[in-house]
């Protein structure tokens, strides 16, 4: 199933805004470890081209 850049970057940002609100539900996280997951993970959301890219260009090998 082939994916646009734009629909892999949709599907990219729900799949890191999971993670942080489930992390955000689950007392156990250690508050100062959260944020620095949650910056962790905002930073991802700017690698998205550059992950896509990455997996095209792997597809396009095979």
């Amino acid at each position: 199933m082939e994916m646009t850049e734009k629909e892999f970057d949709k599907r990219f940002i729900e799949t890191l805004d999971s993670l942080l609100v489930a992390m955000a539900e689950n007392s156990e996280i250690d508050p100062n470890k959260f944020y620095g997951m949650a910056c962790v993970l905002e930073n991802l959301r700017y690698f998205s081209p550059v992950i896509y890219g990455a997996i095209q260009n792997q597809n396009s090998k095979k």
